[in-house]
C-alpha cells in the first residue's frame, strides 16, 4: 500500500466518529506524521467546534515538530472565517510543511481556494489520494453542495411476500416485520442523519415518535407531509422529544428544496408506500435500505418498486437487509 493511502484511510476511519454530530459541517478526518510516525490526529467536533485539522494539531505534544511533518485530510482544509478561523491558516501559522488531501472541497467558498492559500504560502500540497473513497465518505456534504438537496436514503421493511404492511389492523401502532435487532439498527441511522421524514398515511396509522428511543444518540429533525394541517397536535410526532417540521407539499422536488433551504443535508424517508414510491418516481434518492422479513400478509400495502445497484447485504439474526444505491 502506498504510504499516502495508509494515512488517508486512516483519515478515514477516525473521520467517521463525527457521523451524526458534525453536520451540516463534513466530517473530516485528519493525521498528523512526522518520520513515519504519526504524531496527532484527530476529527471534526460537533458543530460549532473545531475541525479536524484543529484537533489533530493540538493532539501534537511537540509542536516543533510539525515543521518536519505531513498533515493528511480527507477533504480540502477550509480557507474562510465560519464559526471557526481557516484551517489552511492554522496549517500555514505552524509551518506543516506537507498537506495530502483526498478530494477538493468544491463548494463555493473554499473550491480550491484553500489549496491555492497553501501553496502560495510554500506547502508542498498533494491532491486526490483515495479520491473516490473520500468523496463516498463526504457523500452527504457533496449531494448538498452540488445538488442543493439532502442526501436521501429511502428505508423500508417488507414482508416475504412483498407487502410493507397488512390490509388491515386493530391498533394505532406499527405492525412489526422485522425483529428488535433490526429495528434497534434502525436507530442507530437515525442518530446519523439530519432529519426523518414521513407521510401523513403513516402519522395517522403508526402514531410514531420517530426518535431514537432504541439507540444513544440524537434524535433526528421529524419532516411530516400534512397538506392540509389536519394532523391532531396530540400525535407523537408533536411531542417535545425532537423538533418537526411540517411541510405542506407531498411533491419530492419542493420537499428536498425545503430541507435545503432549512440547511438539512440528510435525510431518512420512512414511509409510507406512497412517499417512498413519490420519490423513487422522481429519482430524487441516493441510497434504499430494504429489511425483508419472515412474516406473510397474503394481502396489505405493496413494497415500493425500483431499480438500482445493489451494494451490499447482511442477515440480522434472520432477517435480510439489502443496500442499494441509485444509479
Amino acid at each position: 500500500m502506498k504510504i499516502h493511502e495508509k494515512y488517508i484511510k486512516r483519515c478515514i476511519e477516525i473521520a467517521k466518529n463525527g457521523l451524526g454530530t458534525t453536520r451540516p459541517n463534513p466530517m473530516v478526518g485528519a493525521v498528523i506524521v512526522c518520520d513515519n510516525k504519526i504524531i496527532g490526529e484527530g476529527f471534526t467536533s460537533a458543530y460549532g467546534g473545531n475541525h479536524a485539522e484543529v484537533n489533530a494539531i493540538n493532539a501534537v505534544s511537540d509542536k516543533n515538530l510539525l515543521k518536519n511533518a505531513t498533515i493528511y485530510v480527507t477533504l480540502e482544509p477550509c480557507s474562510h472565517y465560519g464559526k471557526t478561523p481557516p484551517c489552511s491558516d492554522l496549517i500555514i501559522h505552524h509551518n506543516i510543511p506537507n498537506v495530502v488531501i483526498g478530494c477538493i472541497d468544491d463548494n463555493e467558498q473554499v473550491a480550491g481556494k484553500g489549496i491555492k492559500k497553501l501553496m502560495e504560502a510554500g506547502c508542498n500540497v498533494t491532491v486526490g489520494v483515495l479520491e473516490a473513497e473520500c468523496k463516498q465518505h463526504h457523500k452527504r456534504f457533496f449531494t448538498f453542495h452540488n445538488k442543493k438537496r439532502p442526501y436521501v436514503i429511502l428505508k423500508w421493511a417488507q414482508s416475504a411476500d412483498g407487502f410493507i404492511a397488512p390490509k388491515t389492523k386493530n391498533e394505532q401502532k406499527p405492525v412489526w416485520i422485522t425483529n428488535t435487532y433490526s429495528r434497534q439498527l434502525v436507530h442507530k441511522w437515525r442518530a446519523e442523519e439530519q432529519a426523518i421524514l414521513v407521510g401523513y398515511n403513516t402519522v395517522v396509522a403508526d402514531n410514531p415518535s420517530l426518535t431514537t428511543r432504541d439507540y444513544t444518540g440524537k434524535n433526528p429533525i421529524r419532516i411530516v407531509i400534512d397538506k392540509k394541517a389536519s394532523l391532531p397536535k396530540d400525535l407523537a410526532v408533536f411531542n417535545n422529544e425532537a423538533e418537526t417540521l411540517v411541510v405542506p407539499n407531498n411533491n419530492p422536488s419542493t420537499i428536498c428544496k425545503t430541507l435545503f433551504e432549512a440547511n438539512i443535508n440528510s435525510v431518512i424517508i420512512e414511509g409510507g408506500s406512497k412517499t417512498l414510491q413519490a420519490f423513487i418516481n422522481e429519482g430524487l434518492w441516493d441510497e434504499a435500505r430494504v429489511f425483508k422479513g419472515h412474516v406473510t400478509f397474503s394481502e396489505g400495502v405493496e413494497a415500493p418498486k425500483f431499480s438500482g445497484k445493489l451494494i451490499s447485504t447482511e442477515t440480522i439474526d434472520g432477517d435480510n437487509l439489502e443496500i442499494y444505491e441509485n444509479l
